[in-house]
């Protein structure tokens, strides 16, 4: 379950009996790391994740005027899987080409950085490549549900489709995951 974490101008205004629209910083200082942890989730690595952040906080900035009171973390939540869901059906319609040989050799290195290995220390690396390999749809009503811990009602209304859809999502996505992790639990009986 969701709990909508207030703002500072929300909680003063509460007293008040009227809401006050926050500012921008008490916006970022409250929800940033959040958001962050959501769009990692959902895309799998770092320079993706900082974008869709970014992007979010874009998005809230512009339409914060029209936001009518209710549960803002959900409003954020819905926003940052909307745009990470439009993020990758356009990457699904764009055609990448290969690099150049001699670019190969001045990629950077592929070491973690302190960020990258703090998160991954918090799931390990087969089952975010696992959550990664899921379907887009699929990959937000799992990580939703069972890294966020969303119920199925609140995850209906953040990818605004029926709970019957959701339900589907996260059956699939489930099954997708215990394929891929299969050999964790072949592991496991083996050490037993």
């Amino acid at each position: 379950m969701v709990e909508d974490a207030q703002l500072p101008a929300q909680s003063a205004a509460a007293a008040e009996g009227e809401w006050q629209l926050p500012s921008w910083e008490e916006i970022v200082r409250a929800h940033s790391v959040r958001v962050y942890r959501l769009a990692y989730r959902l895309t799998g690595n770092q320079h993706d994740a900082e974008d869709l952040t970014q992007e979010v906080f874009v998005r809230v900035f512009r339409s914060l005027s029209s936001y009518t009171p209710g549960t803002f973390e959900g409003w954020l939540h819905r926003i940052t899987t909307n745009l990470f869901l439009d993020g990758a059906r356009r990457k699904q319609r764009i055609r990448i080409e290969g690099l150049a040989e001699e670019a190969v050799h001045r990629l950077p290195g592929t070491e973690p950085n302190p960020a990258q290995a703090f998160d991954d220390t918090h799931l390990d690396g087969d089952i975010q490549a696992a959550l990664k390999a899921l379907p887009p749809e699929y990959r937000a009503a799992v990580v939703l549900c069972d890294i966020e811990g969303f119920s199925y009602e609140e995850i209906a209304v953040t990818l605004g489709v029926k709970l019957g859809t959701v339900r589907s999502r996260i059956h699939r996505g489930r099954a997708q995951l215990r394929v891929a992790l299969e050999h964790r639990r072949q592991n496991r009986s083996r050490l037993s």
